[in-house]
């Protein structure tokens, strides 16, 4: 990538390629896998597998590598540097006890919603997510109200190259319908999903700004659609949602 951009550290570039080529699916991996996965050489692979071992990002049984807990220490330098981390737990608790549903917060990275705060329901529901999960954003009420948000170059370049999967029967795969939907959740402050990434969960959200007016977050509540109707979420759930996020808006003035 260095030869492209002369600004670009290549070695850097190859390293955290690797690195995020570790999923679910790939939780350790021999020299050759990390090369095929990476389009690496094996021998660069090998190079910057054993330089994380030595990092503590790394271990191997001398055969197969897979990331450490020390990973975890770039994340946390992220979440510790959000404005809004420790100012809106309050607000989200207090949220999620009242509606008892679920509560979270997310930041857009890419074509994808990155969880950086989430207080779970009382009561169980079919999905599982924690900080640092992460979801395709046009499905969701989260990334809807991030990509609203986004300068009219940026989203016309979103919506040229990003993939819109049917994940379900009610998902928007039509960009021009989804850029209508996102011109919507612009004009009202809100977005409202209704099993467009998961049968059966309904969702709301709303922008959380900086003292600029720039939206640095989203904010929703999302529930099982067998307890929660389509009206009550936009007539119960929306009203209190908005007044949540403006009230982390108003405590994170000044910090962002």
């Amino acid at each position: 990538m260095s030869r492209e951009d002369p600004d670009v550290i290549d070695s850097v570039e190859k390293a955290f390629r690797l690195l995020q080529s570790f999923s679910a699916e790939r939780p350790a991996m021999t020299v050759s896998e990390a090369a095929t996965a990476t389009g690496l050489t094996r021998a660069t692979a090998r190079r910057i597998l054993l330089t994380l071992e030595r990092l503590g990002f790394a271990d191997s049984d001398g055969r197969q590598f897979r990331l450490t807990a020390g990973v975890l220490r770039l994340g946390y330098g992220y979440l510790a540097a959000l404005p809004f981390w420790e100012h809106a737990q309050p607000h989200m608790r207090a949220l999620s006890d009242e509606l008892r549903e679920a509560s979270s917060m997310a930041t857009l990275d890419g074509g994808e919603i990155v969880y950086v705060a989430r207080v779970p329901a009382s009561r169980s529901m079919t999905i599982t997510l924690n900080v640092g999960s992460r979801l395709p954003a046009y499905p969701t009420s989260m990334g809807r109200v991030l990509l609203a948000a986004l300068p009219a170059a940026e989203l016309d370049s979103y919506l040229d190259r990003a993939e819109l999967a049917p994940l379900t029967a009610h998902t928007i795969t039509d960009p021009a319908e989804l850029r209508a939907e996102l011109n919507r959740v612009r004009e009202q402050g809100f977005a409202v999903v209704d099993g467009e990434r998961e049968e059966g969960v309904r969702s709301a959200a709303a922008p959380v700004r900086g003292s600029t007016g720039r939206v640095l977050a989203a904010l929703n509540v999302s529930a099982n659609a067998g307890r929660v109707t389509l009206e009550e979420l936009r007539t119960r759930f929306v009203p209190r949602l908005r007044e949540t996020a403006d009230a982390i808006t108003k405590d994170i003035a000044g910090l962002h």
